[in-house]
């Protein structure tokens, strides 16, 4: 009786465990999984959703002094955007060019500016001075579809993913030994995980090539 009693115990410990690691996960993972489950279908049905590509020029003469210091300092190679540089683009623009890697020549600057969702650029011309600025936007789907790949999102996106991803392999895997411990009860539970296993892995064999 005894015996009987701690496993008892034992199971009702590890059941609560289980339960709040369980809802933890799961509420961390609620509004993430809508969004990447949403996103998946988008993506599975690219080809059908069709994006309507908005692009916005505009163009501006750089100041003389800084045109000419551009001139002196570049290096036909790749670096970091230059402060002033930055600092006239965030004025005439709004452009936040921070961090960004600029591709010199002997003739311009190239800034690459992509984002989710859409593309941009800038670049300053060293003979006459004129800057060109190309932003170019495809909506909210493929700026929805670029974060569930993490396409230039940055790094507090790419580590929420790993948080996320980390808090659904909790939730998958609570969930799988609550389902353990509520199996004797439920006869359909391991056809319904062996199903959900092998349906994928038959895909793939099948039709996948």
């Amino acid at each position: 009786m005894a015996a009987l009693d701690a496993q008892q115990r034992r199971r009702a410990y590890w059941l609560r465990q289980l339960r709040q690691w369980h809802w933890i996960s799961s509420a961390l993972c609620l509004v993430g999984m809508l969004l990447f489950a949403l996103t998946g279908f988008t993506l599975n049905h690219a080809a059908q959703i069709e994006a309507h590509p908005h692009v916005e020029r505009r163009s501006a003469t750089a100041p003389a002094r800084l045109v000419a210091a551009l001139g002196r300092t570049a290096h036909g190679d790749k670096g970091p955007v230059p402060p002033a540089l930055a600092a006239w683009l965030a004025s005439t623009w709004d452009i936040d060019t921070a961090g960004r890697v600029a591709e010199w020549s002997r003739d311009d600057i190239y800034v690459a500016l992509p984002r989710p969702g859409g593309d941009a650029w800038v670049s300053v011309d060293f003979g006459s001075g004129e800057a060109q600025y190309e932003l170019t936007t495809r909506g909210w789907i493929a700026y929805l579809n670029d974060l569930h790949k993490g396409r230039n999102a940055g790094a507090a996106w790419s580590v929420f993913l790993d948080v996320f991803a980390a808090a659904c392999v909790i939730f998958s895997v609570t969930g799988l030994f609550l389902l353990k411990l509520h199996a004797r009860g439920r006869v359909a539970t391991w056809p319904l995980v062996g199903l959900g296993f092998v349906a994928p892995l038959l895909l793939a064999i099948l039709f996948i090539h």
